[in-house]
C-alpha cells in the first residue's frame, strides 16, 4: 500500500526495559484517562498506552509511541521519520516515557538500574554525535544573542535619552524664539526714541557715554547704539572730544 501511494514508511524500533507492576492495570489507566494526548488500550497480561503525535495522508498513525507495561518489563515501542534524527528521536521518546512514570510512580516502576543506564546511553549518543562546529555555532549564537540583548537595552537607554534630547531642543527653541521676539522688540526703538535716549544718558554721565554700557543697559546691540551716535553727531545735537 505504501509503494502504491508513494508514502514513505517511517522506520520502527523498540525498546525493552524491566519493570514491576506495583498496583494495577485498571489503576494505571484510570490515573491517565485525563491525559488526552494519550490512548490506553487493555490486554489480558498488558496495558498499552499510546501517543500518536501525526498521521499520514491516510489518517494513519505515523509518527508515534507506544509504552506497553508488562508486570515484569515494560516495552517502547516508537516510529522514526526517514528524514529524522535516530538519536535525538529517541531520547525525546525517552523524556516522554519519564513523564508518564513520574505520574504513576507508585503503581509501575522500570528497573532503575536498566532505565538509568539506557538513558545515559541515550544522552552520551547525542551529546558525542554533536560536531565540534555544531558546539563552535551554538556557542557563537550564544554570543550574538547576549550581545543582541546588550544592543536591545543600549537601544531602550537611547530612545528614552532622545526623547528627553528632543523635549529639550523643543524647549531650547522656544527659548530662542522669545529671545528673537524680544530682541527684536528692542531692536525697533525709533531712531528720535534713541537719541532722546542718549541725551538724558550723556546729561547724566557728565557729557560721556560708554557705547556697550549703555547698549547693556537698554538691551541693544552695540553697532545700533554706534548707528545712532554717528547721526546725532551728523545732526549736530552732541559733538566729539578730542
Amino acid at each position: 500500500m505504501a509503494e502504491e501511494t508513494g508514502v514513505v514508511e517511517p522506520k520502527v524500533s523498540t525498546i525493552s526495559i524491566g519493570g514491576t507492576l506495583l498496583g494495577s492495570f485498571d489503576a494505571i489507566a484510570s490515573r491517565l484517562s485525563s491525559l488526552q494526548m494519550f490512548s490506553a488500550k487493555r490486554d489480558t497480561d498488558s496495558l498499552s498506552l499510546i501517543r500518536v503525535e501525526s498521521r499520514d495522508i491516510q489518517k494513519r498513525p505515523f509518527l508515534f509511541f507506544v509504552i506497553k507495561l508488562f508486570k515484569d518489563r515494560m516495552e517502547i515501542e516508537y516510529t522514526i521519520p526517514m528524514d529524522a534524527s535516530e538519536k535525538l528521536r529517541r531520547l525525546t521518546v525517552i523524556k516522554n516515557v519519564f513523564s508518564v512514570l513520574s505520574l504513576i510512580s507508585d503503581l509501575y516502576t522500570p528497573n532503575l538500574a536498566e532505565f538509568f543506564q539506557y538513558s545515559d546511553s541515550t544522552i552520551d549518543d547525542v551529546l558525542n554525535s554533536m560536531s565540534q562546529s555544531y558546539s563552535t555555532l551554538f556557542n557563537n549564537y550564544d554570543s550574538l544573542f547576549n550581545e543582541y540583548r546588550e544592543l536591545k537595552r543600549l537601544n531602550i537607554e537611547l530612545t528614552s535619552s532622545n526623547k528627553n534630547l528632543t523635549v529639550q531642543a523643543s524647549q531650547l527653541s522656544q527659548e530662542n524664539a522669545a529671545l528673537k521676539d524680544r530682541l527684536k522688540s528692542l531692536e525697533t526703538y525709533s531712531d528720535e526714541s534713541l537719541m532722546v535716549m542718549v541725551q538724558e544718558w550723556i546729561e547724566s554721565h557728565n557729557n560721556t557715554i560708554d557705547v556697550n554700557e549703555f547698549a547693556e543697559t537698554y538691551k541693544l546691540i552695540p553697532p545700533r547704539v554706534e548707528q545712532i551716535l554717528n547721526k546725532m553727531v551728523s545732526l549736530g545735537y552732541i559733538g566729539l572730544r578730542g
